[in-house]
């Protein structure tokens, strides 16, 4: 009798240590797991054994989304402090006499001018073109209101290149102009002192030309005088001979 119930235990021993292993290893898997391996299954892809590493499950493509420009808003106040300005008060304070100039830079029609108003403690720097107010900054301290004022300055220098070339075309081109009446003029001078030079020789030269024909024709004259005068001296000597030849011989005492 207890062999057999040896043996009975011993076929039954195996079949619940089956059972409490599978109980076990049920256990074991975590509720990821399980739901890791449903995902499997439902994709199809064959779970791993018990205790390997499960095998990383590919994740769908998602769509890249395009990337689009944003519109940069400008800051009105900038981190220096500086914003813009109101031009209607500006110019209210300026006819109130409210503002006191720091600095002041113009470049032909462009200018540009660092105001204080004392009152509010404020700084304001303002750009104007022909006079007439174009843009303005309100600054807190004195130097963001410089940076500002030379930020203004550089644009005004930038504004005024052309209107500088021009000016600096025009003084050239008048000089040039200068140059030209100048060297026209002197040009006519010279054309007239070889013009005058010119009658002048011929005149000379005419003068010459008559003077040479006046000598030839005196010379002439003298040489026709002098042969007469010969002529007359020789009549002369041979009239004394034969006057001579009438005196008598006197004896000497």
């Amino acid at each position: 009798m207890k062999s057999l119930l040896n043996r009975r235990s011993v076929l039954a021993g195996p079949s619940h240590l089956v059972q409490v292993a599978r109980e076990n290893a049920a256990d074991s898997i975590s509720p990821d797991d399980s739901e890791e391996a449903a995902l499997a299954a439902a994709a199809g892809v064959t779970p791993a054994a018990a205790g390997a590493p499960a095998a990383p499950v590919a994740e769908p493509a998602r769509p890249v989304t395009t990337l689009r420009p944003v519109p940069v808003v400008p800051s009105q106040v900038s981190a220096r402090g500086v914003q813009m300005a109101d031009t209607a008060e500006i110019e209210w304070l300026a006819e109130e006499e409210a503002l006191t100039p720091f600095r002041v830079f113009r470049s032909f029609a462009y200018s540009v001018s660092l105001l204080f108003h004392a009152k509010e403690l404020a700084y304001y720097v303002a750009l104007y073109q022909d006079g007439s107010l174009w843009r303005a900054l309100k600054a807190a301290d004195l130097e963001a209101a410089e940076t500002a004022f030379h930020h203004f300055e550089e644009q005004a220098t930038r504004l005024s290149e052309s209107e500088t070339r021009r000016a600096q075309l025009e003084a050239q081109n008048e000089q040039l102009a200068r140059m030209i009446a100048r060297s026209e003029a002197q040009a006519e001078r010279l054309r007239t002192d070889l013009q005058r030079r010119g009658a002048q020789e011929q005149t000379v030269s005419n003068r010459q030309h008559q003077v040479r024909k006046e000598v030839s024709q005196l010379e002439a004259q003298r040489v026709a005088a002098q042969a007469h005068l010969n002529k007359a001296h020789r009549q002369i000597h041979q009239l004394n001979l034969t006057s001579n030849e009438g005196i008598p011989h006197l004896p000497n005492r």
